[in-house]
């Protein structure tokens, strides 16, 4: 039976929205609502070996997830990958390293969902997942979102005391540019040994599939203003789109 790793990680601090992690969206704390994506996605794999955990230096956090989902193994984070500089890889890796010695077994994948993607639906990390097992040649898929912007097309940068394209290009049309897409940091899928064997934290060593979520559903949660804008956003997809409101119902304790 091949085995999957699903964490979920998230600090206690947040300089940019203090204590984002805790906070309550629609009315149910943030974290369960990656909790019961994570939990519908594996009502469809039972012939996975699935283990969830939760790496987190946040006591509130550990409990939170105690309280409703206590088959989550909590994975106290050491103050050495405490800091906002600590590359999402060194957390990842402690992760893989230490369950894997819990359990006594290697996993063929670890799967990371971000605490703050609320409005992602069981499908979304379902494609995410079918690519990398489809893909063996893949090291790493994670979500995107369609690029409202092009740097070939209509993107500028600052050189000097003027503006220049971003990159400079001939196009006279979007649609002649290159597709590109917003990194969305929802959902991350590594293979194991090119996660394990990484050395220097970056992401860009490895060959890279994508797999394209909403992108109406996925906002960075850095201040109050983003948070209720998310919210906003919530109400209209859970009243229209019934694979958004799924995970909220699928929510334990309600």
């Amino acid at each position: 039976m091949n085995r999957l790793l699903i964490t979920i990680c998230g600090r206690a601090g947040s300089k940019g929205f203090k204590n984002k992690n805790l906070k309550v969206f629609c009315g149910q704390p943030l974290l369960y609502y990656s909790l019961s994506a994570a939990e519908l996605f594996c009502r469809n794999h039972p012939e996975l070996q699935v283990d969830l955990a939760l790496n987190t230096d946040s006591e509130d956090l550990a409990r939170l997830v105690a309280d409703r989902y206590p088959e989550v193994v909590y994975l106290p984070r050491g103050a050495e990958l405490g800091g906002d500089k600590v590359p999402k890889m060194a957390v990842y890796q402690d992760s893989l390293r230490r369950m894997e010695a819990r359990t006594g077994a290697a996993y063929d994948w670890h799967m990371d969902l971000d605490i703050t993607s609320p409005l992602r639906t069981a499908a979304d990390i379902e494609n995410a997942f079918a690519l990398k097992q489809s893909r063996e040649d893949l090291d790493l898929v994670f979500s995107v979102c369609e690029a409202r912007r092009n740097p070939w097309f209509n993107m500028v940068k600052t050189v000097g005391d003027h503006v220049e394209q971003v990159i400079h290009s001939e196009f006279t049309g979007r649609q002649q540019a290159p597709d590109v897409y917003d990194v969305n940091a929802s959902i991350y899928v590594f293979r194991q040994d090119f996660l394990a064997n990484n050395t220097d934290g970056m992401l860009w060593r490895g060959k890279i599939g994508v797999s394209v979520m909403m992108d109406t559903g996925i906002i960075d949660i850095d201040s109050e203003h983003d948070y209720l804008l998310m919210e906003a956003i919530a109400r209209h997809l859970y009243d229209h789109y019934p694979e958004f409101n799924a995970v909220r119902e699928n929510i334990r304790g309600q």
